[in-house]
Parts: structure tokens; C-alpha cells; sequence
């Protein structure tokens, strides 16, 4: 997946988040202003918006994960695969930090 694409994914789950809970507090301010049939029917309405965004959350998180444990995986095949290559870079990794920290 390139960069462009989970930006526009991460877009939208934001998007879809924000108007299902914004959908879901103006269903129970229009409950809690009435009683009866129409109140149970606007909680109803607003327990439904709030389980989609729930669901759609959930559904972010297991694609979250999923790509952490890919990205673990290739890690560890590139480490294993080329060990030396790794050693250099974690090496010259230690040595920027090292300096950013001294500068201060």
C-alpha cells in the first residue's frame, strides 16, 4: 500500500468516525427532548450509528496490527537474511541519535 492510499484510508475512517458520532449525539439530544415511541425509536437510531462506528474502528485496528505484524515479519526476514547490513544500519542509526542528543 503506498503512502498516498493509507493517508486517503486513514481520511476516511476519520470522515466516517466523525459524521456516525456526530450523527449519534443529535439522534440523542432529539431523544432527551422527547418521550414515548419517537424517544425510543431516536436511541435506537443513535445505538446503531454508534455501533457502525464502533465496527469501523474495530475494523481499523485489525488492519493496523495486521500491517505492524507485516512489517515485523519483514524486519526480521531482512535481519536474518542480511545480518551485517542490519549491524551497519542500527550502528549509523546510534550514531545520528547520538549526536542530535549532544547537540543540546
Amino acid at each position: 500500500m503506498t503512502a498516498t492510499r493509507a493517508e486517503e484510508l486513514k481520511e476516511k475512517l476519520i470522515d466516517t468516525a466523525k459524521t456516525s458520532l456526530d450523527d449519534a449525539e443529535e439522534l440523542l439530544r432529539e431523544a432527551a427532548g422527547t418521550t414515548g415511541e419517537k424517544a425510543a425509536e431516536l436511541r435506537e437510531r443513535a445505538m446503531a450509528a454508534l455501533k457502525r462506528t464502533r465496527d469501523t474502528l474495530y475494523d481499523a485496528q485489525d488492519a493496523v496490527i495486521q500491517k505492524g505484524r507485516h512489517a515485523a515479519r519483514v524486519t526480521d526476514d531482512y535481519v536474518h537474511d542480511k545480518p551485517w547490513q542490519a549491524i551497519g544500519i542500527a550502528a549509523g542509526a546510534a550514531l545520528v541519535i547520538g549526536m542530535l542528543i549532544s547537540r543540546r
